[in-house]
């Protein structure tokens, strides 16, 4: 009889894969409860501290209320102009060749590592004398802040255009403005509305950047996130949770809506 060679057995891929998936899994959750869930409950419990009413009472004042309203047509505006200047500067990275443009690219993510308070103080250094505590000094503020969002999520887009397409458009006789609108901005829009909602959400909590500059003065240049900062001073805890209660809620409707669009442009795009 010939001698039939058994086969080792080997560990189920399957069960390896779903045993470390587990693992990661479980990891993950641990360390987003710690680090953003926790916190986050706890803010929203300690706004409840004083019962509904109570909570209603902080957000309605009329303070409260201006300081939110000014926050959030604030950050419009700033995500407005974003949408335009951060397309363009994308642009001009992506499609012209100039000297330095290295460097250009670098600065762009300054933002994201300079702390916020630097950014309002070297704005109140440079800018001080002609625009502090005004409107505009805000504005300005958190324009520097959210600065690399549109410009980071439409570059890579731009990249990736295929190029054969705007040279057919242009050989057939479409002018240049003609070719952004029908062939190069449809396929930015998704790209767009990504920064524009990150940069908005961004300028919605913003604090370092303007808690200096813009003067924090009541129903003129107060944003909602230095109004809660003040009501912290004045030992008013549930109020400024509250305040930040509803800050958060508008940041997370902000990024459901971003991936809502993600969704759609996915599904477009297939």
């Amino acid at each position: 009889m010939s001698a039939v060679a058994t086969p080792l057995r080997r560990p189920r891929a399957g069960a390896q894969g779903l045993s470390g998936g587990a693992l990661g899994l479980g990891v993950v959750t641990l360390w987003l409860s710690v680090i953003v869930l926790l916190p986050l409950a706890a803010v929203v419990d300690r706004s409840l501290e004083g019962g509904l009413s109570a909570f209603w009472n902080s957000v309605t004042s009329r303070q409260a209320i201006d300081a939110l309203r000014f926050t959030i047509l604030i950050s419009l505006a700033v995500a407005a102009v974003n949408a335009v200047m951060g397309t363009l500067i994308a642009w001009v990275l992506v499609r012209d060749d100039f000297r330095g443009k290295r460097l250009v690219n670098a600065i762009i993510d300054l933002p994201f590592a300079l702390p916020t308070i630097v950014a309002g103080l070297t704005l109140m250094a440079l800018y001080g004398d002609a625009i502090a505590f005004t409107r505009w000094a805000v504005l300005l503020a958190l324009l520097f802040v959210t600065l690399p969002f549109v410009v980071r999520a439409v570059q890579p887009v731009l990249l990736e255009l295929d190029r054969e397409m705007e040279e057919a458009a242009a050989s057939l006789g479409a002018s240049g403005p003609t070719i952004f609108r029908r062939i190069i901005l449809p396929n930015l829009v998704p790209a767009i509305v990504s920064g524009v909602a990150l940069a908005f959400a961004r300028a919605v909590g913003e604090f370092g950047s303007v808690v200096l500059i813009s003067g924090n003065i009541p129903f003129q240049t107060q944003v909602a996130a230095v109004y809660a900062y003040k009501q912290l001073e004045s030992d008013n805890v549930g109020g400024a949770a509250a305040v930040s209660v509803v800050l958060l809620a508008l940041s997370l409707l902000v990024l459901v809506a971003l991936r809502l669009v993600e969704r759609w442009g996915t599904r477009h795009d297939g």
